[in-house]
């Protein structure tokens, strides 16, 4: 039996991480077995409270030894104090290094139902259904020398970043094998006109389109370019390849694109064990009122059957009964407008619709 481990996280985590286990188990209960074990741990902040660290050696082990990651949120302002290397985002970063989890998949698709919520005009953002494939291991946020010094007498803060070829290779490969299966369209996003390491980027990434992706359509980007080029002109892309940094700002500029940050999954890949999370953050203001949209967190379920399960039949129930809550007018309040029809509900409600939804919507389709 494939095993999970959950890490419910801080803030929100647990709370859109309850419904999106049930949902879960509303997929076994449909195909008439148990399919998935799953063990959950602490995490981020909960991890620090009662062990001082924001990940145990245990908590490692247990994502070491499963077959997916199913993660809430981590961090928020109580932990703000602590030392850089104690914060809950350690934990976070850690898993993506020791796992190998070097391609983040932030997929950003307009539900037609939520039109109306984009800030953006609706010509502008109906059928956008595009993917960011982010570098997770390298770059910025990882590379040396890095801290806070004394020079001269200055104090100063140092990141350094950095790319090796086989990191931006195998981000590249990655990116074109998903283009291959949408529209056969890549668009690399780089800053080759400033930085040496995005002159790397830009080289390495048409080196390998030409050694064996010749079908597939790419360009490149300068990231200040893209950034303008979502809010004017969004449907132009289907498939971003970038660096870390990047593609951490330019995925928060496409969730809102979308309507809500609390809509958009995520897929972290590369070694043998996959994360799944929603790209939101732990909410910490609204954390504990019931409140909190669970919809990124129930997609990334139906992302890690996709991915790492191969479970596309289950996958694809997930997201027609998340589509059909937002047509029947449900909305939390991230995504609720006032107008005919739209009712605006909780977490659990919102929970309890989806599920309902793929309870009797997948009666006649074939039980695994």
């Amino acid at each position: 039996m494939p095993k999970i481990c959950v890490f419910p996280g801080d803030g929100i985590g647990p709370e859109v991480v309850r419904e999106a286990l049930a949902v879960l188990r509303a997929i076994e209960e449909i195909s008439g077995a148990r399919s998935f074990e799953t063990e959950e741990e602490l995490l981020g902040g909960a991890s620090y409270d009662v062990h001082g660290v924001p990940m145990t050696d245990k908590a490692m082990g247990l994502a070491c030894a499963s077959d997916a990651i199913l993660l809430g949120a981590v961090g928020g302002p109580k932990w703000d104090p602590l030392p850089f290397e104690v914060r809950p985002e350690r934990a976070l970063l850690g898993l993506r290094k020791n796992l190998c989890l070097f391609a983040n998949l932030r997929p950003a698709k307009v539900f037609a139902p939520l039109l109306d919520a984009s800030p953006l005009r609706r010509e502008l953002v109906e059928g956008i259904d595009l993917m960011v494939v982010r570098e997770l291991t390298g770059g910025i946020y990882f590379g040396e020398p890095r801290g806070i010094r004394t020079e001269n007498g200055v104090e100063t803060g140092i990141n350094t970043e950095v790319y090796t070829r086989p990191e931006i290779e195998r981000v590249a490969r990655v990116a074109f094998d998903l283009a291959r299966k949408r529209s056969r369209r890549v668009t690399s996003v780089d800053k080759s006109n400033v930085l040496e390491s995005s002159e790397l980027w830009r080289k390495i990434v048409t080196e390998v389109h030409g050694r064996g992706y010749t079908d597939v359509d790419l360009s490149h980007m300068l990231v200040d370019n893209c950034a303008m080029q979502l809010v004017r002109h969004p449907k132009q892309f289907d498939v971003i390849v970038t660096t870390n940094l990047f593609g951490d700002i330019l995925t928060d500029e496409a969730s809102m694109i979308t309507g809500s940050i609390g809509m958009l999954p995520s897929a972290s890949l590369g070694g043998r064990v996959g994360l799944y999370e929603p790209i939101h953050g732990s909410a910490p203001d609204i954390a504990g009122k019931g409140v909190a949209n669970p919809l990124a967190t129930i997609l990334s379920v139906a992302m890690m059957l996709r991915y790492s399960f191969n479970r596309d039949a289950e996958a694809g129930w997930i997201e027609r009964a998340v589509e059909k809550a937002l047509a029947d007018g449900y909305r939390t309040g991230d995504i609720y407008r006032a107008g005919s029809g739209v009712r605006r509900v909780g977490t659990v409600e919102m929970g309890d619709v989806v599920r309902k939804n793929i309870m009797t919507n997948t009666q006649g389709e074939v039980k695994r």
